[in-house]
């Protein structure tokens, strides 16, 4: 697993983001655009949230991931003009009777539609553990999507989950930063998630 970057003191595992996507700009005068440069710098960032999580049953799932943000930034750098939004990224993409880069977003959507929801679950619930929170998550959206090879990878990293207490611990020493910073930043995600998941459910996104 990757060495966990130094939280400041005083601070929390976000600080040590590249980006968050509280500041990935989405511009709604042209249909809720999402900055694709910067999209991509908040997916990977969060992928250090797995290493938080300590158990290399995760790596699977890190690892997913980042192939699927390779794929897009490959269609990014080989047209980058037509890349500046993830929309016009899937448009121009699908005009050229590819769909690679389009369908690693698609599996990116839902292992950050995972990852959020976890979260938000196991934020909002105090008493739950994180294997139940990570458990229940995945089994309302990657579960339905994966083959009978893959559910049983992916189960069994979220029975790797560390107890709650020491996952918190490691995400920041004070309690009331920590669950404000992280609400936050979930609830931008989610947003974003959202974006995405209704553009691509729509027809100028099939292949």
């Amino acid at each position: 697993m990757a060495t966990v970057a130094q939280i400041p003191e005083g601070g929390t595992i976000l600080d040590t983001f590249r980006r968050s996507f509280t500041t990935v700009p989405v511009d709604e005068a042209k249909g809720n655009a999402i900055s694709t440069t910067e999209f991509l710098e908040a997916a990977e960032a969060l992928t250090t949230m797995f290493d938080l999580l300590g158990s290399v049953a995760f790596s699977p799932v890190k690892k997913d991931m980042m192939g699927n943000i390779e794929k897009i930034r490959n269609r990014q750098l080989a047209a980058p003009l037509e890349s500046e939004t993830l929309q016009d990224l899937v448009r121009n993409e699908l005009k050229t009777k590819s769909h690679t880069a389009t369908e690693g977003l698609l599996w990116l959507v839902r292992g950050l539609e995972f990852t959020c929801l976890a979260l938000s679950q196991n934020l909002a619930n105090p008493a739950q553990e994180l294997s139940d929170s990570f458990r229940g998550a995945y089994g309302d959206t990657l579960k339905p999507h994966h083959s009978f090879l893959v559910k049983p990878i992916f189960s069994a990293a979220m029975s790797a989950c560390p107890y709650r207490k020491d996952f918190y611990s490691k995400v920041g020493t004070d309690d009331a930063k920590v669950r404000e910073e992280l609400a936050a930043y979930l609830a931008a995600l989610e947003k974003i998630v959202k974006i995405l998941k209704e553009f691509l459910s729509s027809k100028e996104a099939k292949w």
